[in-house]
């Protein structure tokens, strides 16, 4: 496949996927808790309806075993941050369902916002951005999947519109996977027909 060049991409959760939550009794800061991306799960139609996606577990282990900074922001808007990792206002980790982020929201405009719009259940998505480090395609059921295998995250946010967009790396890639393997079968078909051809060479001369 040809080299696709890399670049940051956003993924964000159906609303029915992951809900955010807000942790913490009367005697706590409060915490929001929620999934910014899921395993398993095959997304929504991305890039036009060209293909859909997944997430293997393990995508995101080695980007944060390698300590990655990761910053939890609203809406991806890195002016509007509510946490960071390395400050440890941020925590980002695999469990069994996805990448769980748990955030301590400042005590800002910002924060107080957004902990309020949860309250009311005016905020209830969540997203992340990365960039791929490696993937797969297939086609599955007559539709063409990507696989996430490795990723490495730069960002979860809460987000208002849980939908899944910035598809333009994703659709690159599946046009080198489509283009490869329109190359493979005219290699195979051209073996095909020397094949063809040399028999048939091979039955004159035994006339």
């Amino acid at each position: 496949m040809e080299k696709v060049e890399k670049s940051l991409e956003r993924r964000y959760l159906s609303a029915d996927v992951a809900l955010l939550e807000l942790r913490g009794d009367d005697d706590e800061k409060p915490r929001i808790v929620g999934h910014a991306a899921v395993f398993n799960k095959l997304s929504l139609p991305l890039g036009f309806s060209q293909f859909r996606e997944r997430i293997l577990p393990g995508a995101f282990a080695e980007s944060l075993a390698a300590g990655d900074d990761v910053r939890a922001l609203v809406d991806h808007e890195s002016s509007r941050i509510l946490g960071r990792r390395k400050s440890g206002t941020l925590r980002v980790s695999e469990d069994a369902k996805g990448l769980l982020a748990d955030i301590d929201p400042p005590d800002t405009s910002v924060g107080r916002d957004v902990l309020e719009s949860i309250r009311r259940g005016d905020l209830d998505g969540m997203s992340f951005a990365f960039e791929t480090v490696s993937d797969s395609w297939a086609t599955e059921d007559g539709e063409t999947v990507r696989t996430l295998e490795k990723v490495k995250v730069f960002d979860v946010s809460v987000v208002t519109y849980p939908a899944y967009t910035d598809t333009d790396v994703a659709v690159r890639s599946l046009k080198s996977w489509q283009n490869e393997a329109v190359q493979a079968a005219g290699r195979m078909h051209n073996m095909a027909m020397r094949l063809r051809l040399a028999e048939s060479t091979d039955a004159g001369g035994q006339k």
